[in-house]
């Protein structure tokens, strides 16, 4: 584990910094990357960094090294090693822009994540999963089995180890109780720039009202539907001679982008939960260019 990364959040303190650089010192590391935010209306302070581990300390000796100074501070840390590929189990219904466009990065190297299944509500996309050689699970879901289908999705996600649920344009509402046991581990993909024009078919709000931009929104999913912290987000111009139509598949490009950045900045460990919002740190250098691009 020559490379670690370490994420820290903490009430705001003076000489957190210079703990954590003098514990890294101690322990012969070289610090070469380095983010930090004081939320100071919240009193919270969070901070990531990356580091050479030049004598190979376990991720548990370190750990354990920090913890007086992370006890002293109050701290909650944790060490990555950024080698290891987050375990990621995606969801589906019928429309599969972001399940390809996640796939594509996966096989190519520019998402690099472990999918470690595809769970669906239909069979549309169990081909286009197999053919990856990825397993598929089709459970379906209706008012009547509710309660059982995401137990046995829940199965799924524990027996494969996953660390993250993605919802690449998944069309059904998850149950408090998934939301609170998969807290800051399940990231959704909205089909419009929140807060605004939501519902089942935003594209048509927007081209009623006659908007100049349209966008897509990614977030981490919560208990009150579409109100989850705010990952990415971004937008594309439109005008009056585009149709409804068009804004559609403009919105798809733009939704299967704003998913693929929401996991890579999540997986990086650069998203911080910080009350209703996230804050999010810039990708490390080489983050995106160390990936194997095709």
């Amino acid at each position: 584990m020559s490379q670690t990364i370490l994420t820290v959040a903490c009430q705001v303190r003076t000489g957190i910094v210079a703990a954590i650089a003098t514990y890294l010192a101690e322990q012969g590391c070289n610090i070469h990357d380095s983010s930090q935010y004081s939320d100071i209306d919240n009193d919270r302070f969070f901070m990531r960094l990356s580091f050479d581990n030049v004598q190979g300390k376990t991720r548990e000796e370190l750990t354990e090294g920090l913890a007086e100074a992370a006890a002293k501070y109050g701290m909650q840390y944790a060490f990555h090693d950024p080698s290891e590929k987050m375990k990621v189990i995606i969801m589906v219904s019928r429309f599969g822009h972001c399940l390809n466009d996640l796939l594509y990065r996966w096989r190519i190297g520019a998402l690099p994540i472990d999918i470690v299944g595809v769970i669906s509500n239909h069979m549309d996309y169990q081909k286009v999963v197999v053919n990856h050689d990825l397993p598929f699970h089709c459970i379906k879901v209706t008012k009547a089995n509710k309660k059982e289908a995401e137990a046995e999705q829940m199965r799924i996600v524990r027996e494969s180890g996953a660390e993250l649920i993605v919802l690449a344009r998944y069309m059904q509402i998850l149950s408090d109780e998934m939301c609170q046991e998969m807290s800051g581990r399940i990231i959704n993909i909205h089909h419009s720039f929140l807060p605004s024009f939501k519902g089942a078919n935003p594209y048509k709000q927007a081209y009623e009202r006659g908007v100049k931009l349209i966008g897509a929104t990614s977030h981490y999913v919560t208990a009150d539907l579409d109100e989850g912290p705010i990952i990415e987000q971004d937008t594309v111009r439109v005008t009056h001679t585009q149709s409804a139509n068009d804004y559609v598949s403009l919105g798809r490009d733009v939704e299967s982008q704003v998913l693929a950045r929401a996991i890579h900045a999540h997986m990086h460990h650069r998203v911080f939960l910080n009350g209703d919002k996230t804050v999010i740190f810039p990708a490390s250098p080489g983050e995106y260019t160390s990936e194997r691009m095709g």
